[in-house]
């Protein structure tokens, strides 16, 4: 399939001689392939330039089942160290589970198995994180942040809040203590009788963010021996009810770092007005407060060349990611193309067709790709020009079913976005 336009020019082919592109990022498929890397690892990355997406492909050792909408191999998170935290979701019988919690007792059923396993791209190797005492409940309270102190080591740590109560529960594992270890924490947002939606968790600073695209973030240093929690809510008006937005919000909002700091991108709609992008930057890890940076309406981008040469129509996108080192551009996703917009300028300054191993485009959202920024020996490896999987996911039939590519756990005691 044909890329459309780059920024200023009429629809290309490139060139079947020219060498592919490389970058410092990559735009990283959250959904991972399923085949027996050529070198015999148990991951690899097939690297090529953004705004293409790069794929990473795990072992049937990583994901021994075949994939389907409900269960497949999925990247919680990219470190700029090479590791990538991924979930396996595989079916199980199904089996009741008993509830015994704080506030909490019952019992559950469980359709599935977890594994959690941290990748190092720059290896090959597979870690298989051991399973914890008390079991993890939600893909999306789940991180991974590098040791400050170095030495390779890292931390993956879920926040465990409970409606209800004003405590909350760390649960943590380091290659430094090499088990899970249960640290108690003050709880900042209640006795407010509404859950945390949770969708994603970063890592910046030595701190884990924790993303509630509804609301605002939830932020700690985990590896401090008495971990204080900080919250920091969406500018007033960018908050919504409780519920608003409900399974969708991740199609007009994310959250990401981009030149060192959190940025905060919005494109949802509250009423009538014109539609925008807005851009809020988060000053310094100690801020409490959201800036605007950039503010740009949707018509005023569709009404530049750069925007009419993609041949693309004049819809709403759905919101990619921002651009991990210029926080001018954010990227979003539209029929089968990828495309970058300076918010600043008003102008596209990338287009291409992208290729995901899933979803499909109609159920596309912010999620489903991470801004990665590689480590050295990743970066100055081999490129490509893209793994054109678009062809292919699209000429695939598709019949929708109810709870598909959704973000999976316990959401008896948590609000799950």
């Amino acid at each position: 399939m044909p890329a459309r336009a780059q920024a200023q020019g009429p629809p290309q082919m490139a060139s079947p001689s020219a060498p592919p592109p490389s970058s410092s990022w990559v735009i990283l498929g959250s959904i991972a392939r399923i085949s027996t890397p050529a070198d015999g690892g148990g991951a690899s990355v097939a690297l090529t330039a953004p705004p293409r997406v790069s794929i990473l492909t795990v072992t049937p050792r990583v994901f021994p089942d075949p994939p389907t909408p409900h269960f497949f191999p999925f990247v919680l998170a990219a470190d700029p160290s090479g590791l990538l935290l991924l979930q396996a979701n595989l079916h199980c019988t199904p089996t009741r589970e008993v509830i015994d919690l704080p506030g909490e007792n019952g019992f559950t059923w469980k359709y599935y198995t977890s594994r959690y396993l941290v990748l190092d791209v720059t290896t090959g190797s597979a870690f298989h994180l051991p399973d914890p005492q008390t079991a993890i409940l939600h893909q999306a309270l789940l991180g991974l942040v590098v040791s400050p102190g170095g030495g390779g080591h890292y931390m993956v740590a879920e926040l465990q809040p409970f409606i209800g109560t004003n405590t909350a529960t760390l649960l943590c594992f380091s290659t430094e203590v090499g088990e899970w270890v249960e640290k108690r924490v003050h709880y900042p947002l209640e006795p407010r009788p509404r859950p945390w939606a949770a969708i994603c968790v970063l890592s910046q600073h030595g701190k884990l963010w924790w993303v509630d695209l509804s609301w605002g973030v939830i932020t700690c240093d985990p590896f401090a021996d008495e971990p204080v929690l900080g919250f920091i809510p969406f500018p007033p008006e960018r908050v919504l009810k409780c519920r608003e937005g409900w399974r969708v919000i991740d199609k007009y909002r994310c959250v990401g770092v981009s030149a060192g700091k959190l940025r905060f991108v919005d494109t949802y709609a509250r009423g009538g007005g014109a539609r925008k992008i807005a851009v809020w930057t988060l000053a310094d890890p100690d801020s409490t407060e959201w800036t605007l940076e950039h503010e740009a309406r949707f018509t005023e981008i569709w009404a530049h060349r750069s925007y009419k040469a993609t041949g693309l129509p004049k819809k709403i996108p759905t919101l990619a990611l921002i651009h991990p080192k210029n926080p001018n551009v954010v990227y979003f996703f539209l029929e089968e193309h990828l495309f970058g917009v300076d918010v600043r300028a008003r102008k596209v300054v990338e287009c291409e067709v992208y290729g995901l191993v899933a979803p499909p485009s109609n159920r596309i959202a912010s999620r489903f790709v991470r801004a990665w920024e590689l480590p050295r020996s990743l970066s100055s490896g081999n490129w490509s020009n893209g793994i054109n999987l678009a062809e292919e996911s699209y000429a695939r039939p598709y019949k929708p079913s109810p709870g598909d590519y959704h973000l999976v756990g316990l959401t008896k005691l948590l609000s799950i976005g």
